[in-house]
């Protein structure tokens, strides 16, 4: 899907359909981390701050134990 960017004051929003909102059970109350690598822009609806600090966790000890063979695996 190729999105562009409205303007909206003197921001630009973005706009999300609303099958891609029921899929991700969003609505106007779901907060949303948004983050970035650099290169991409990443938002992920926040359900469960609970599940996302075990998300966090595992995360982090996979990129300590595999985080060396996985960087040599993208280059």
């Amino acid at each position: 899907m190729i999105k562009k960017l409205k303007k909206h004051g003197n921001s630009l929003a973005l706009v999300i359909e609303r099958s891609v909102l029921d899929l991700l059970d969003i609505n106007a109350d779901t907060s949303l981390d948004i983050t970035t690598d650099g290169q991409i822009l990443i938002i992920s609806p926040i359900k469960d701050e609970q599940h996302r600090g075990k998300f966090k966790d595992a995360l982090e000890k996979t990129n300590q134990k595999y985080g060396r063979m996985l960087k040599r695996l993208a280059d």
